[in-house]
């Protein structure tokens, strides 16, 4: 995933932008930027709170929440299922490639329109993005569990 993806016309996933890309995307009409990478990240374009800087200077909302793909814990989804109804939209949530971004994205569309781990994975699927990690698919299909039928 080298590119940005419009997952609809709230939120929007790719990798980490540059500080000029963080100008367009606001000159696009972009409300908010949520970043799911964690401080000292490997090709880190600009630390959290460069981001945060650059992000609020260009007039935006700013969202960090650090996820990891091998480590990524249901309370840090419950955060931005709870921080995105706020949120101003447009959205461009991302992260280094924009896999884990795309998860939280689509997990929180799974949660609200009630779908299971099955139906969540093949829309994503049909939108062309693929989660080739075992780990974050074995999460999505545990979070989701857990969280659409006790929903």
């Amino acid at each position: 995933m080298e590119q940005y993806f419009k997952i609809n016309d709230e939120i929007t996933i790719g990798p980490q932008p540059s500080a000029a890309q963080l100008q367009t995307l606001q000159n696009d009409g972009y409300q908010t930027i949520v970043n799911f990478r964690n401080a000292g990240e490997d090709e880190e374009s600009m630390s959290p709170q460069a981001e945060c800087d650059a992000v609020r200077a260009a007039g935006m909302t700013y969202l960090h929440i650090p996820v990891t793909m091998k480590a990524m814990a249901a309370e840090s989804v419950d955060l931005f299922r709870k921080q995105y109804s706020e949120l101003p939209k447009p959205i461009f949530a991302h992260c280094k490639s924009g896999k884990r971004a795309a998860a939280m994205a689509m997990l929180n569309i799974a949660v609200q329109e009630g779908l299971s781990a099955d139906q969540c994975l093949q829309n994503a699927k049909q939108m062309g993005i693929d989660f080739d990690q075992p780990e974050l698919t074995t999460f999505m299909q545990t979070y989701l569990s857990r969280h659409v039928d006790a929903s």
